[in-house]
């Protein structure tokens, strides 16, 4: 396999990069690129580690050779989260950088899984979607919001709360990437009751996880080392599906379904991105109130992100 990280010099990217080196199948190509002149050092630093993967860094002008032949391209450039702005805030910068970088996945490796991880994830979707389309190269298949990171937080915080492994944990998170519109389905997690206030309290905090390590880091960056964990656990499953094992992930992703045109759900991953999308189930009565307050606005983050494109 071929991976490009694209933002490799950043906090995310250069966890992600580093997982990636260990944890790729052996003879697999990891390509770094990024703006910042640092990254040709990120890409020597790497090389170091002993494993079969083999790593290349690009500078800014040489994103069309970082891309070509790549089957998998994560998206993590962009500026982070400061105290005191949300997702929202980033739109100005982070869509025009979502924009052109896709712009030249459609140029030079249009067959290659996308998954996007910048912010604000539920906007930078469908800008990436809509550039697709004016490229004619768009299929939903291969286009996916990491939304992984509020899965591993799910799973942390009620294994924390529980006093259970985290590894034997599975939680269910449907929705957006943002706030309210993330939704974990602690209903559905087997062998684990909740009360009424511990369902309340949990789901807000899994919401304004990003927050959390934003504040902790009092100015110093946002989520970094747990996105990059969590931005790796999702390419490795989709190059592992690719490979051709049976694979399901929480996904944002085009669902034309009646909640939001893009919209994170359980799917089968296979050879070609998303073989099937699967139904995320019965919603308990708070699931669904929360569900129902939040679809206006997902879909408005959505829109954005269109007539962003589309003007």
């Amino acid at each position: 396999m071929k991976v490009a990280v694209l933002g490799a010099a950043g906090g995310i990217g250069q966890a992600l990069s580093l997982l990636l080196k260990t944890q790729l199948p052996a003879g697999s190509e990891l390509s770094l690129y990024d703006v910042a002149p640092v990254v040709p050092g990120v890409a020597v630093d790497l090389s170091h580690i002993p494993t079969d993967v083999k790593v290349q860094g690009f500078g800014k002008d040489d994103l069309t050779d970082a891309l070509k032949g790549c089957d998998v391209v994560l998206i993590p450039a962009g500026v982070p989260r400061k105290p005191g702005m949300d997702r929202s805030d980033l739109f100005n910068i982070n869509a025009g950088i979502v924009r052109n970088l896709v712009d030249a996945i459609a140029d030079t490796c249009p067959e290659a899984c996308i998954g996007i991880i910048t912010n604000p994830v539920n906007t930078t979707v469908a800008i990436a979607a809509e550039a697709l389309k004016k490229k004619g190269v768009y299929n939903k298949n291969k286009l996916f919001g990491v939304t992984t990171l509020d899965v591993i937080r799910a799973e942390t915080f009620v294994a924390e709360l529980k006093g259970l492994s985290p590894e034997a944990v599975h939680v269910p998170v449907i929705g957006g990437h943002s706030g309210t519109t993330i939704l974990p389905l602690l209903s559905q997690v087997d062998g684990v009751q909740f009360t009424d206030e511990e369902v309340a309290s949990l789901t807000t905090r899994i919401q304004n996880a990003g927050t959390e390590v934003v504040e902790a880091k009092a100015g110093g960056g946002s989520a970094t080392l747990s996105m990059g964990q969590a931005a790796a656990r999702f390419c490795l499953s989709l190059v592992d599906a690719m490979n051709g094992q049976n694979v399901v992930e929480y996904t944002y992703v085009e669902t034309n379904s009646d909640d939001a045109e893009f919209f994170a759900h359980p799917v089968r991953l296979g050879p070609a991105g998303v073989e099937e999308i699967l139904p995320y189930g019965e919603l308990s009565a708070f699931e669904q109130k929360a569900k129902d307050d939040m679809l206006e606005g997902l879909r408005g983050d959505i829109k954005l992100g269109q007539d962003f494109v589309n003007g």
